[in-house]
């Protein structure tokens, strides 16, 4: 019987919320590795759900943000992943690639993939701390040369990771699964208006700069039409805060994280998907968000920001508009105009239906068999 290679993943999110990681495990499950996911442990973190056929570990930490946190999580990552047997070691992000370097010095015959989410030293959260910037990027420059295999999440990040550190770094996109959950419940069942227009923005990363601000106040000068967040990130607290000083509950909706399935069931529900990153620092100018293909294959309209990726989906494939402005007004109106035009909802919806058939996570892994497949044969 053939021995499984043993493929542990880390990340330092609490597991259920982060669908490229669900997807790129069942994606190695299915192809004959043996994997284990380990990551954090909220108070609040959802359950693992039944139908992962992967293992997975959580840890409980005493620190949940901050250098401690950072401090802590890898020392602990470093112990169990040195402990542990493995073949294959992937690390998700920065945050996890310092304890995965180092547990596989100590590992005979075990590979090293690095996943890389994001331009991580160019987050806004870091930008705005030069101190800390300095601190991970110095992390980065010892360790990523050290990786077998890269991979992130579009091309124009790509090229940046290829020019800095001269070495072939792969490009999965955060697709949708084609099989995406279909709907089993209805907007009442959720809490959803039946009567009204239903902007959506959604997601694990609603943070600084990504527009949630704006949308808060734009939504109340859009008729017939509430903003439903579906999700958490760093500024929800601080959204919540002016919905309720300025007594907007009536025009948006919080509903926090949901399952996965239960988020597409609120897409699919929605009339028009938001995704408004600004162009204040180089991780959101080359963003290329997961919501941005949760909308296409829910069939729903979008409103994006003019960022190079994301537009460009959003251009190519006519499944909806482009703002280039964050100004409340303009945001108002494009929705406005769109809700006002029957046809052109129509014709997005459309186009939603031939871009998802294109835009697939099957096609992506494609890409994965060229990174994962040489390890199994190395255990065959």
């Amino acid at each position: 019987m053939q021995i499984k290679p043993k493929t542990i993943i880390s990340v330092t999110n609490d597991l259920v919320t982060d669908q490229r990681v669900r997807k790129v495990c069942e994606y190695l499950d299915k192809k004959g590795f043996e994997v284990t996911l380990v990551g954090r442990k909220l108070p609040n973190s959802l359950p693992i759900p039944e139908q992962w056929n992967y293992k997975t570990k959580r840890f409980p930490l005493w620190f949940k943000k901050g250098p401690l946190f950072y401090a802590t999580y890898n020392l602990r990552l470093f112990f169990y992943l040195l402990f542990k047997k493995a073949d294959v070691l992937v690390s998700n992000d920065l945050d996890t690639l310092y304890a995965n370097t180092w547990a596989r010095k100590f590992k005979k015959n075990c590979a090293l993939v690095y996943d890389s989410h994001e331009y991580y030293c160019g987050t806004p959260e870091l930008i705005s701390r030069p101190k800390v910037q300095n601190f991970w990027r110095r992390i980065e420059r010892k360790c990523v040369p050290k990786a077998d295999e890269m991979i992130t999440v579009n091309e124009s990040i790509a090229d940046m990771y290829r020019k800095e550190y001269t070495r072939t770094v792969h490009v999965v996109r955060n697709i949708t699964d084609a099989n995406f959950p279909k709907p089993t419940k209805t907007r009442t069942d959720l809490g959803l208006p039946e009567d009204k227009k239903v902007v959506i923005m959604q997601g694990a990363g609603i943070n600084i700069q990504r527009g949630a601000e704006e949308m808060i106040e734009a939504i109340q000068k859009v008729d017939n039409a509430v903003l439903a967040i579906v999700g958490d990130g760093d500024v929800v607290p601080d959204l919540k805060r002016a919905v309720a000083d300025n007594k907007w509950q009536d025009k948006v909706l919080f509903f926090g994280k949901r399952p996965y399935a239960e988020l597409m069931n609120f897409t699919a529900l929605s009339d028009v998907g938001v995704s408004l990153d600004k162009n204040t620092n180089v991780n959101y100018q080359f963003s290329l968000p997961n919501k941005i293909f949760d909308y296409i294959h829910a069939g729903i309209p979008l409103l994006v920001s003019d960022l190079k990726e994301v537009a460009a989906i959003v251009r190519d494939h006519e499944v909806g508009l482009v703002t280039n402005s964050h100004e409340i007004e303009e945001i108002a109106q494009k929705l406005n105009s769109l809700f006002q035009d029957e046809e052109l909802q129509q014709k997005f919806r459309a186009n939603t239906i031939e871009a998802a058939k294109s835009l697939n996570w099957a096609k992506e892994t494609e890409v994965l068999d060229e990174v994962y497949l040489q390890f199994l044969k190395q255990h065959g």
